[in-house]
């Protein structure tokens, strides 16, 4: 009997990786916000690792399982499924993608018109905390049961699966402050930093504490990682892990010449290349074997994705809202600024006379029909190209002085962009960080980019006239309609945390 336990258990650990049961992996709140419920115990993993070393990799394929799984939010919303959801939170309150038709309702008064940023009860809140709180208990379950955070496992699998570990619980954190704290001020109490998979409330540690987990994760990961041939792009691997710490880095302010180095070795390593302008029109942003895709994962019918997904929400070509009522389109000044002759331009619908005016129709598409001719998504995930680590290169560059090597990068993504790239040589200083902002937001529009791209560069941001509320309003990055409000359940629960975050 005891073996057949372990056995039946290792099964579903390997089942785990593409399809992770919401009972093995629902890290509910305590208070219904942060603390989990039900997870993995730390007991399990290591009776079960001690038989089989594959088990902590398979439950790093649980963590990522997560990323894509419908209602991790702890609702039955349709704007809840993983990740690609808070992509959108983050491109609407940017500004960059506008709600331009809304017949259904999703994202009109909590995202777009700021409701839940300035109302603790509203239940998008408590979606954000609750998901990234999840994979960070996973993540930490993971870190115990292969020795602790000072660990290094001897064996090579569990290295790899601790540095992948240590990865996601840096990614989850560092949303979580990007969404909750208006900008890096380092005395101020901002998360509940979990570093063990404990049953109890923490107070509030300070930004510069919650940074120092990330960055120290991250470091190590790096390290963890050196070695890893990754057996599928969902996976973190060495170069993600440096990416995802230039963007740490990039957030906390101060450090662009590491923030440099690090995207420079990421370019430097290869294995990706940037799309061609012909893919840019012709490439539906919707397979994960794509040059260019450095992070995302390919989702099956095995995933059981349909309506609520991110293709549900954006792709006139699935069937999906926007598709039947609740149009995204990118923001009209936002598309004005697109040079004629640029290749992007083409990836939105430019008809002022079309019902579908700015829907990014050329961009993404999963099938070749509007509406799409099945409710079962295939279309894949995008998480992070190659393109958005030249221009963070370009854009670290120009804020540390290196003028130089800042139009270099940049002028290697627009060369597969525009015909003549020449312009960028007669900028500098501020006018060149410009550029590269907006050059940023153009290229990784709708991939979930804008928003940290806004608060990095203390942006001020206008809504163009095609949004449905607050056109031609400037709001800065650091206004309080720009951050969530730590949920209800988690200030009524927790009895260390009673007030909101400057």
């Amino acid at each position: 009997m005891k073996n057949l336990i372990k056995i039946t258990f290792v099964t579903v650990m390997v089942l785990c990786i593409n399809s992770c049961a919401d009972d093995l992996l629902d890290n509910s709140g305590v208070s219904g916000s942060s603390q989990p419920t039900q997870f993995l115990t730390s007991a399990q993993l290591e009776e079960a690792a001690s038989t089989n070393l594959g088990i902590p990799a398979a439950f790093v394929g649980g963590i990522y399982a997560q990323m894509i799984q419908v209602e991790s939010g702890g609702t039955t919303n349709h704007d809840d499924f993983g990740q690609k959801g808070y992509d959108i939170f983050g491109d609407m309150l940017s500004g960059d993608m506008a709600l331009s038709v809304s017949t259904y309702g999703w994202y009109r008064s909590d995202i777009t018109e700021f409701q839940a940023p300035l109302d603790y009860t509203f239940s998008r809140n408590r979606m954000v905390w609750r998901y990234y709180y999840r994979i960070v208990r996973s993540a930490n379950t993971v870190i115990q049961n292969l020795g602790g955070n000072d660990a290094v496992p001897e064996n090579d699998a569990n290295k790899f699966a601790m540095g992948q570990a240590k990865a996601m619980r840096a990614h989850s954190y560092f949303y979580l402050a990007q969404y909750f704290q208006k900008e890096y001020v380092a005395s101020e109490p901002i998360l509940p930093l979990y570093k063990e998979p404990i049953n109890t409330n923490l107070p509030k540690s300070t930004a510069a504490e919650v940074y120092e987990l990330m960055e120290s994760d991250l470091v190590d990961a790096i390290s963890l990682l050196d070695g890893f041939n990754r057996t599928a792009k969902n996976e973190v691997n060495q170069d993600i892990a440096k990416a995802l710490l230039a963007y740490v880095l990039g957030a906390k302010g101060g450090r662009d010449t590491e923030v440099a180095t690090l995207t420079q070795q990421v370019i430097d390593a290869g294995g990706y290349s940037m799309l061609t302008s012909g893919e840019v029109a012709t490439n539906c942003f919707c397979d994960v074997n794509t040059s260019s895709w450095m992070w995302g994962i390919d989702i099956t019918e095995n995933n059981g994705l349909d309506l609520i997904s991110w293709w549900g929400q954006i792709d006139a070509f699935s069937y999906s809202y926007a598709w039947a009522g609740d149009y995204k389109a990118i923001d009209k000044s936002l598309f004005d600024a697109i040079p004629a002759n640029d290749a992007r331009k083409g990836q939105f619908l430019n008809n002022p006379a079309s019902g579908r005016y700015l829907q990014p129709l050329f961009k993404f598409f999963a099938s070749n029909t509007i509406g799409g001719a099945s409710q079962v998504v295939t279309a894949d995930y995008v998480y992070m190209r190659i393109e958005e680590i030249y221009l963070l290169n370009a854009e670290a560059n120009a804020k540390s002085g290196n003028d130089f090597a800042a139009r270099t990068s940049l002028k290697a993504v627009l060369a597969n962009r525009i015909p003549d790239v020449s312009y960028v040589d007669a900028l500098s200083g501020q006018a060149l960080q410009n550029e590269i902002y907006l050059q940023t937001r153009i290229e990784l529009w709708g991939e979930g980019k804008s928003y940290l791209a806004m608060k990095r560069n203390k942006a001020t941001t206008v809504r163009g006239t095609n949004h449905l509320s607050f056109v031609g309003v400037p709001i800065p990055y650091n206004d309080e309609r720009m951050q969530f409000e730590i949920p209800l359940d988690e200030i009524q629960n927790n009895p260390f945390i009673g007030d909101q975050n400057n």
